[in-house]
């Protein structure tokens, strides 16, 4: 290990977000995820100020409450934030807001389904999924993240298995998913793929479920037959995005969540990932850490009332910033190269 690598995770464990603290213990330094001392910070969790501020959007029930998919703070980005921080699994007090995710994502308009033969407007979305010569085009990144989040909390275990079968209801012959409604499309689209993925290979590890995690590993080679961020055509970069560092990633995509991904499936050793693992080290600051080069939020003023057309943050991911760590990559990134066997 590098000895700026032992100090940042030494300043990680002793960060004032406890998220942070879950995040270098547990995946960094593989501390038993059920022993008592991750318990114990699970709780610092629930009572931290990020929780607090992300549940008070979450479970308000007023006529001002967000819409389930208001960006970015209706009820399904909250449990996606809450997920990947290290909220404590199995809180009922969650329940009502699963609920209210999994009515929308499990409407029965994800039940209908209609062929095509030409592109479909958005405003026909209620008639049912549109399948143009075979493809289901959804935007599949939502109920998959619905997947994730609740898999990883560990609650509403019936709407987990109608959301995976929605997923592979819908999944494209290269093993991902697309909602582009041009007939010419044939491709699957990382934004759509990455977290049907991710849901998928969670849900299928704790459920034991043959067929969803097989469909989780075809999927892996929407990524890892580009290197995770490369045409198969020429190899150049797909988009300029894919090569930058973000968090949250929201729906979005970066190198760092294709690998993220990769070293949750236990795929981080393909041979494929190297060219991504080795974009992700030359990004590391002289300092040591991590920068956000991008975000894909922005903060509301402190002055602006609550609104449920609001598409600001609520809560600060620390900003970017080219030449200045970033706690929450960081975390990341030394988890994707533990992994990987490069720590």
């Amino acid at each position: 290990m590098k000895q700026s690598r032992g100090r940042v995770i030494d300043r990680l464990l002793h960060s004032d977000e406890p998220s942070i603290r879950w995040k270098v213990l547990v995946h960094v330094l593989g501390e038993d995820p059920h022993s008592t001392k991750i318990r114990e910070l699970h709780e610092i969790i629930r009572a931290s100020a990020r929780v607090k501020a992300l549940l008070a959007n979450g479970k308000r029930r007023s006529e001002q409450e967000p819409k389930v998919y208001a960006k970015y703070r209706g009820a399904h980005w909250v449990l996606a934030a809450l997920a990947e921080i290290g909220y404590p699994p199995g809180d009922e007090s969650l329940l009502p807001m699963c609920h209210r995710v999994l009515r929308h994502w499990l409407s029965t308009s994800f039940y209908k389904e209609f062929e095509s033969k030409s592109a479909v407007p958005k405003h026909r979305s209620a008639e049912g999924v549109p399948i143009i010569r075979g493809r289901y085009r959804r935007c599949a990144s939502q109920q998959g993240s619905a997947l994730y989040s609740l898999t990883a909390l560990d609650l509403a275990q019936e709407g987990r298995q109608r959301l995976a079968e929605r997923l592979l209801q819908w999944q494209w012959p290269d093993g991902g998913w697309n909602c582009d409604r041009n007939p010419k499309a044939d491709t699957s689209s990382f934004m759509e793929t990455l977290l049907p993925m991710r849901g998928l290979a969670a849900y299928g590890e704790l459920s034991g479920d043959r067929t969803v995690r097989e469909a989780a590993l075809r999927a892996s080679e929407v990524f890892l037959s580009r290197r995770l961020f490369k045409r198969r055509s020429d190899g150049k970069v797909i988009h300029p995005n894919f090569r930058m560092l973000h968090y949250p990633l929201y729906w979005h995509y970066d190198l760092l969540g294709g690998l993220k991904a990769m070293a949750e499936m236990g795929l981080i050793k393909d041979t494929r990932c190297e060219d991504a693992l080795d974009l992700l080290e030359r990004k590391e600051l002289p300092n040591a850490g991590w920068p956000a080069e991008g975000r894909f939020y922005s903060l509301a003023a402190t002055n602006e009332p609550d609104s449920v057309h609001g598409s600001h943050e609520r809560v600060n991911w620390g900003g970017s910033g080219r030449s200045r760590m970033n706690e929450w990559i960081t975390a990341d990134a030394l988890f994707v190269l533990r992994a990987a066997g490069r720590i």
